[in-house]
């Protein structure tokens, strides 16, 4: 009998990547999304005919409630979440009901309906904030910087809390940032892959970025939803750190995607003032010695190869886009 497994945020980056893993696993794959008047599948059109798709909501009990009792999944993977950290301030209240009661809403679900089902939550590098130690581990004290890293938090938290109460299996994954050429837009790797495809083809001649300073630990998303995976198929929960332990800065993206296509950045980056967070994360990386060893997880894409896949496929992507319709000058 395959297995099934519910995924929040399946329309994602992450729940994308992850629901191919499953299916190519032999899963049945149910996608939890919230109703929406237009339809957000752009990143699983190629998979629609594969998965079922079901409404929820984090905000809504019953609608949990329901999903849990129909699908009675054997594996939960949570990656539903207000995801976007600077528009945490903009958003404070509303990102700690998704981020951090969410979850709770979620696991009191799994509790009440089926306590053998086996729980994934996203935690995140964010929690770490003004980083006590370098490199971050397991055991580091979060000391977050921003609405989003305190509701993940207490996601976390609440997680360590059912799986010690109600003996559910509960894990967290730790990931630190993991990106794709699915990656949304307005995250800051996206932004200068994007910015550089538009300026290698005329289409830009600029690109405003805010502290070119900061430092990640990035991956590639493919690799990190393996070790969510991974992480369900052990004989006991626990909390794992999944980073690659190489720290860049921006100003190492920035240099790496323009370098890609033989330009320097110097002649086309500004920084902008406005794209500065109210309290900066500025040094994460990640000591993944745990899931290396418990886990037997590596990840297979470098930096390098992650940004140079991010810059190859926004030139694909524009370069197949329709161009604008020229106007039309009509005398009078």
């Amino acid at each position: 009998m395959s297995k099934r497994a519910i995924i929040t945020g399946i329309t994602g980056q992450d729940g994308s990547y992850l629901a191919e893993l499953l299916l190519e696993k032999g899963y049945e794959v149910v996608g939890v999304a919230r109703r929406l008047s237009a339809p957000n599948t752009q990143r699983i059109e190629h998979l629609l005919g594969r998965i079922e798709l079901r409404p929820a909501d984090l905000l809504d009990q019953m609608s949990l409630l329901k999903v849990v009792d129909e699908v009675r999944p054997h594996e939960f993977y949570n990656l539903a979440a207000m995801s976007y950290v600077p528009a945490s301030w903009d958003q404070p209240m509303l990102t700690g009901e998704f981020n951090a009661q969410g979850v709770t809403r979620v696991l009191d679900a799994i509790r009440r309906i089926d306590t053998s089902i086996r729980f994934y939550q996203a935690s995140s590098s964010e929690m770490f904030g003004k980083v006590r130690e370098t490199p971050q581990t397991e055991d580091t004290p979060f000391y977050p910087r921003s609405p989003y890293g305190v509701a993940k938090v207490f996601a976390h938290y609440i997680t360590v809390n059912y799986r010690e109460s109600y003996d559910l299996f509960a894990a967290s994954g730790i990931l630190f940032n993991h990106e794709s050429p699915r990656r949304g837009l307005e995250f800051v790797t996206r932004k200068v892959t994007d910015g550089v495809a538009r300026i290698k083809l005329g289409l830009a001649d600029s690109l405003s970025l805010g502290n070119l300073d900061a430092h990640r630990d990035w991956g590639f998303a493919g690799d990190y939803v393996r070790a969510m995976w991974m992480m369900l198929q052990q004989d006991t929960a626990g909390d794992y750190v999944v980073a690659t332990g190489v720290s860049h800065s921006v100003r190492d993206l920035v240099h790496s995607a323009f370098d890609h296509v033989g330009l320097d950045w110097r002649q086309h980056v500004k920084t902008d003032p406005k794209f500065l967070r109210p309290a900066e994360v500025d040094h994460l990386v990640g000591d993944a010695t745990k899931a290396r060893t418990e886990l037997d997880w590596q990840p297979a894409v470098d930096f390098t190869e992650l940004i140079t896949m991010m810059v190859d496929a926004d030139l694909e992507r524009l370069r197949a886009a329709p161009s604008p319709a020229p106007v039309v000058q009509r005398s009078s």
